[in-house]
């Protein structure tokens, strides 16, 4: 799995930049969004994209061991802390406290974007997203997205598609 690859934006400046910075990279042919309403939560974040709660992509950033990881789910999954942990073989898994995440890598809770990093974390993605021609992720503020195809996302970012979500 990715370890982390080191990119040419860090914390600094601004975080929907960072974001184009690194799609425009890639080779992404699509454009960031802004919505006067907030994107904070997967029901805002439908809302103002109008799409499905499943067809918004939630990045959440966990600790293992120490290390970021992010988890990319489809919107009303939960994540299973407990796959995660097996799949990294890890001793420790835990959702980064929003302040770490602002700290560390430069975005707030509610507008992380899976791609943009100061250092591209392992990144695992729900296979649920698969599913979708299209999901919409946040780009770096609880104000911006973009569209994406899950598997051209997962090519970008050299995630891993896995089985993250807890059974109801």
């Amino acid at each position: 799995m990715n370890e982390g690859t080191p990119l040419s934006k860090g914390t600094d400046g601004d975080p929907v930049e960072r974001v184009r910075a690194f799609l425009a990279d890639a080779g992404y042919q699509g454009r960031i969004h802004f919505s006067e309403d907030t994107i904070r939560t997967v029901e805002d974040a439908s809302r103002s994209v109008g799409a499905p709660p499943e067809e918004i992509l939630k990045t959440l950033v966990l600790l293992a061991d120490d290390k970021p990881v992010i988890a990319l789910m489809s919107g009303p999954n939960r994540i299973d802390l407990k796959k995660v942990k097996a799949l990294l073989k890890a001793r420790k898994v835990s959702l980064a406290k929003a302040e770490w995440v602002l700290d560390h890598l430069g975005f707030e809770v509610g507008g992380v974007p899976p791609v943009g990093f100061p250092t591209m974390p392992c990144a695992l993605v729900d296979e649920d997203l698969f599913r979708f021609e299209t999901v919409w992720a946040a780009a770096g503020t609880d104000h911006s997205f973009f569209p994406v195809n899950p598997g051209q996302l997962t090519g970008y970012i050299g995630g891993v598609k896995a089985d993250l979500k807890k059974e109801s």
